[in-house]
């Protein structure tokens, strides 16, 4: 899966998480990442070593793999020519500044474009390219508040809950990258580059697909509903004697194997549960009937017996059990890293398989500006030429 875009060049100048997990899952799929670094202190994510990993930011770790790293200082004028001699070989550029902050440095999509017509330019802000915010700067938590995500997560009268995950820069990356692909098919018939954008504003209104459509459709306000959803009954969390077991009875059938596991026909047989839209107006009450028979069992003998019926159902676990999980550990996707500098070093693979492989590692994640050298050698700079920038600080590392 590797080879899949081995002849694709990418040039990154992004930072954080959304763009650099984008031209990571680039680079897993074999393009030639070259991520654009600031002299002296790089990515702001290698600040961000709490916790660390053999003394480097595991932030920085998870999202910069199969990259190679050149310090240049873009506020340079030599420097923007140096960004704009890599464009003339690239493939994709994409950067993360704000709206605007690539055009004042003479490295907007119309000067690079014109550089290289076939170049596929791509653009990852905050809150877009329109509109009274589009110069603000924004991460993941403001925009969980801003899209409504923070007003639907967590239980009822509880205070504001960020959804535990980077959800909105991931997704963001993901976005982006499926933009480039897009693209990149379209190239392939039409011979000519393009601008892609992507926003987490507009990742975390995506992701509000459906309470937007609800309130679109009702005029009602959704609110937190803990671990519930909306539609469907019973669809969350109940307790037992020991833990909580999500329980996800999605329809009839399966409703019907919850309650013939549990031997609770009085609930199957109760009109108020008989469909689902029943279930879903009287939640409450079904949720009171099924706990007091769950609160019976600790989460391990529920979970058997709900299996053995097929109602699918899991206990909610920490990040060690997930780590250790025997069906996570047969997926292979958590794979360790021999040979480089750090000790034991383990990455989260790509999600999904082509002809059942998953991608190939090829490179760690970079020092800083370890690659500049190499880059510059390969962009036709000699080694005086190198040393000047070294030099006068236009290039690091």
């Amino acid at each position: 899966m590797s080879a899949i875009l081995e002849n694709i060049t990418v040039i990154d100048w992004t930072q954080n998480v959304a763009g650099p997990y984008c031209t990571q899952l680039l680079g897993d799929l074999g393009a030639t990442v070259i991520k654009i670094e600031r002299p002296g202190t790089g990515d702001d994510t290698r600040q961000w070593d709490s916790p660390s990993w053999d003394g480097e930011a595991t932030t920085f770790l998870a999202f910069n793999r199969n990259k190679k790293s050149i310090c240049i200082d873009a506020n340079d004028s030599k420097g923007q020519e140096i960004i704009k001699k890599l464009v003339e070989q690239a493939d994709v550029f994409i950067h993360s500044l704000k709206p605007g902050s690539a055009e004042a440095r003479g490295l907007g999509y119309e000067e690079l474009a014109a550089i290289n017509p076939s170049l596929i330019y791509t653009a990852i802000s905050a809150f877009g390219e329109s509109g009274p915010l589009r110069g603000n700067p924004g991460y993941d938590p403001l925009i969980q508040a801003y899209t409504g995500i923070m007003s639907v997560t967590g239980n009822p009268g509880d205070d504001p809950a960020r959804v535990g995950v980077s959800m909105i820069d991931m997704a963001t990356g993901m976005w982006a990258l499926t933009g480039i692909l897009t693209a990149i098919i379209n190239r392939s018939k039409t011979g000519k580059g393009c601008r892609v954008g992507a926003s987490l504003l507009e990742t975390g209104l995506a992701w509000m697909h459906l309470p937007l459509t609800n309130y679109m459709a009702t005029g009602k306000v959704p609110e937190k509903i803990g671990t519930a959803t909306t539609m469907v009954a019973p669809y969350e969390a109940f307790r037992t004697k020991d833990n909580w077991v999500i329980i996800a009875a999605g329809n009839n059938r399966l409703f019907s194997s919850l309650c013939h596991a549990l031997d609770i026909q009085k609930v199957l047989n109760d009109p108020r549960f008989e469909t689902n839209k029943e279930r879903v107006i009287h939640r409450e009450e079904l949720h009171q009937a099924i706990e007091e028979r769950c609160i019976e069992f600790n989460a391990v003998e529920l979970i058997k017996i709900l299996q053995e019926a097929n109602v699918p159902c899991s206990s909610i676990n920490k990040t060690n059990q997930v780590y250790e999980d025997v069906q996570i550990q047969s997926l292979e996707i958590i794979k360790q890293i021999e040979g480089i500098r750090i000790p034991n070093f383990k990455i989260i693979d790509l999600p999904f398989r082509i002809d059942s492989q998953r991608s190939m590692f090829r490179l760690p994640p970079p020092l800083l500006g370890e690659h500049t050298t190499e880059i510059l050698n390969d962009s036709g700079y000699s080694s005086e030429e190198i040393e000047l920038l070294r030099s006068s600080k236009v290039v690091g590392g």
